[in-house]
């Protein structure tokens, strides 16, 4: 026994230097800003850029509703890419996924809201739009304690099938492209009410699994 200091000893009782705490916040902030998040900041960003050029002089100028569609087309490419980089590179935060979703349904929401005020788009093709992405957030909560449901080849051909759609909307088409488009937005209304029934037969089945094994641990 010496009686030197455990600090002086062996390092174990040294306290961190001042500062180091606040480096490692530092460094916890820094991690917001990575290229996956800063795309889905773009994309809230332009959900009111978006409404605006659509909805300028009245919503019904063809050059104003092809700067529109470049808006929306822009968040829909950075949709496709933020996700992607952040799972690819590790680079998922917690802002990155309340941030995303929400990005998702605003510009999705805020474009058939606009089209049907415009009287372009049906107000029950936007209503059973909106209602199942509503009614999906609801089911996540509903059963994230048991799990998670991965995104299938369905919901994502339904993503495509929608962004599609209401970008053909947006765009001023007449002629056959105009009636192409109905049965494009066809597709992706058939494609949200099959996704989002698929959604809920798993959500009941996880939840049905996950109340027996807790059951069976008790």
């Amino acid at each position: 026994m010496t009686g030197a200091p455990a600090s002086a000893a062996g390092g174990t009782g040294r306290r961190p230097a001042p500062g180091a705490k606040l480096g490692a916040a530092a460094v916890n902030q820094a991690s917001l800003w990575n290229i996956a998040n800063i795309l889905t900041m773009i994309r809230l960003v332009l959900v009111p850029g978006f409404v605006m050029l659509l909805l300028a002089d009245g919503g019904y100028d063809p050059v104003w509703r092809a700067l529109a569609w470049a808006a929306f087309a822009v968040a829909m490419i950075t949709d496709i890419f933020d996700g992607h980089l952040a799972r690819t590179y590790n680079l998922v935060t917690d802002f990155g996924k309340i941030a995303d979703p929400i990005a998702d349904k605003a510009i999705m929401g805020s474009a058939l809201v606009c089209l049907s005020l415009l009287g372009d788009l049906p107000w029950w093709v936007t209503g059973v739009i909106l209602g199942r992405e509503l009614g999906i957030t609801l089911m996540r909560f509903w059963v994230i304690r048991y799990g998670v449901i991965p995104a299938s080849r369905g919901g994502k051909l339904k993503t495509l099938a929608q962004g599609t759609a209401v970008g053909m909307y947006v765009l001023a088409l007449t002629g056959p492209l105009a009636t192409m488009r109905f049965w494009v937005m066809a597709v992706a209304v058939i494609l949200t009410v099959v996704t989002g029934l698929d959604y809920i037969r798993q959500a009941v089945v996880l939840k049905r699994k996950g109340l027996a094994a807790e059951r069976a641990a008790q």
